[in-house]
């Protein structure tokens, strides 16, 4: 039988950004990837492994993961108490959830986002601050607007469902219809498969083609 081997990193710090999600940030080990990809993770030792956008930055000396602690979550209830010096198996980069080099700074985009899926677009706006951009993020809660802060305030929109505040009232498929997207931008989502699917039919019914529409799903 093969023996798979997987790589450790030591976690450097857990920062708390709410009482069920935090970013944990690892040594960087060296590694190589493109903003927008994720990693295969978990405890040392463990067999059970999840896979996490990259939240850090393409110039940061460090790797940073945003996580979410799940009711029936294994991998993330761990993750929750782990402590600096720990160790985790860390595998990849993998994913094509990226942007095309030769767009960059060429095209339009527009990165729709729900709860933590806001992750791979901190790490792609964060690498890439020139590009043009516009950021919806639909959370539930005002302080669910993760680290808000790291994005220019007139590219970030927040689309608050569940309580007033924010940028926006409603879900981002309210924001969406009300805000028609042109035809040339490029969509990327990443979250919630239910919004995905929404956005989806949103977008194509303004005439947004297919090939314009690029997806990760979360959960």
């Amino acid at each position: 039988m093969e023996t798979i081997t997987h790589n450790k990193y030591t976690v450097k710090k857990i920062r708390e950004l709410t009482k069920s999600t935090y970013v944990v940030r690892m040594e960087r080990n060296g590694m190589a990837f493109i903003p927008g990809q994720n990693l295969n993770l978990g405890l040392a030792g463990d067999t059970e492994k999840r896979d996490y956008s990259i939240y850090s930055r393409k110039k940061d000396d460090y790797l940073e993961i945003l996580v979410k602690e799940v009711e029936d979550g294994l991998v993330s209830k761990q993750l929750k108490r782990i402590n600096p010096g720990d160790a985790l198996e860390v595998d990849g980069p993998f994913g094509f959830f990226t942007l095309k080099e030769e767009h960059l700074y060429s095209k339009k985009f527009l990165f729709i986002s729900s709860g933590t899926g806001i992750a791979p677009f901190h790490s792609i706006t964060g690498s890439f601050p020139e590009i043009d951009f516009t950021l919806l993020h639909g959370v539930r809660y005002l302080d669910e607007t993760y680290e808000k802060h790291d994005y220019p305030d007139d590219r970030y929109i927040s689309c608050i469902s569940q309580e007033a505040g924010g940028d926006f009232h409603g879900r981002v498929t309210d924001y969406i219809k009300q805000h028609p997207v042109d035809k040339d931008t490029l969509c990327y989502l990443c979250g919630n498969v239910n919004m995905i699917y929404d956005v989806f039919d949103i977008l194509k019914e303004q005439g947004v083609p297919s090939e314009n529409l690029h997806a990760e799903v979360y959960f």
